[in-house]
């Protein structure tokens, strides 16, 4: 597997904000969003077998695991690393909403956190929205939003389909919150807005 980086940290996204976790950040992605922030992640890495990735697990590991990158969802061997983590952990998967989830275990302590992107990521084309109905309770579904235009695109997917996950509204890094916060308010949607938080923390820096 190919690995860009692991560190611990608080998580920054979603309803899990301020848990201490483990990060394992994969290299590569299918996707080149306009806003991404980790496109060190493209590229960058180091190939690693399973067991150099556990034994680091066992050394720095938390309760709480979360798969991400680039995108976990293109390594070969993701769902053997996840059936072993869920034996002693919960993890989180971060995935790009570009690739079927359907074969991600439902096991209670797996979380997976779906990005849906909106026009100004450029990426909109290339989602899987059926993805969204292999969503549960415990996980959640995230839209990143710039605008007016991106957030009309999240409001009329979330009001055309039958959502059973928590729905995050992330305002773009750099960009003014306020609006966001007023434009869901106006609207009386049944979201969560929520920051980056650890942005808000440690500002843009990598292994946090």
């Amino acid at each position: 597997m190919k690995i860009n980086e692991m560190f611990v940290s608080l998580q920054g996204e979603g309803p899990h904000i301020g848990i201490p976790m483990f990060f394992i950040r994969f290299t590569g992605c299918n996707l080149r969003c306009e806003w991404c922030d980790t496109k060190y992640a493209f590229y960058e890495g180091k190939e690693m077998s399973m067991e150099e990735i556990l034994e680091v697990v066992k050394k720095k590991g938390k309760e709480w695991i979360c798969l991400t990158g680039g995108e976990p969802l293109l390594q070969e061997e993701i769902y053997k690393l996840i059936d072993i983590l869920l034996k002693e952990h919960k993890v989180i998967v971060e995935t790009n909403g570009s690739i079927l989830i359907d074969k991600l275990p439902t096991e209670e302590n797996l979380v997976v956190s779906l990005d849906i992107k909106t026009p100004s990521s450029k990426m909109e084309k290339y989602m899987k929205l059926e993805n969204i109905d292999y969503l549960g309770p415990k996980d959640y579904l995230k839209f990143v939003i710039k605008d007016e235009r991106d957030f009309q695109y999240a409001k009329s997917i979330i009001e055309e389909r039958d959502i059973k996950s928590e729905i995050v509204f992330q305002p773009v890094w750099g960009t003014e919150p306020r609006w966001l916060a007023e434009r869901v308010l106006d609207e009386g949607l049944n979201v969560r807005v929520l920051p980056q938080f650890h942005k808000i923390i440690w500002g843009e820096r990598r292994g946090v």
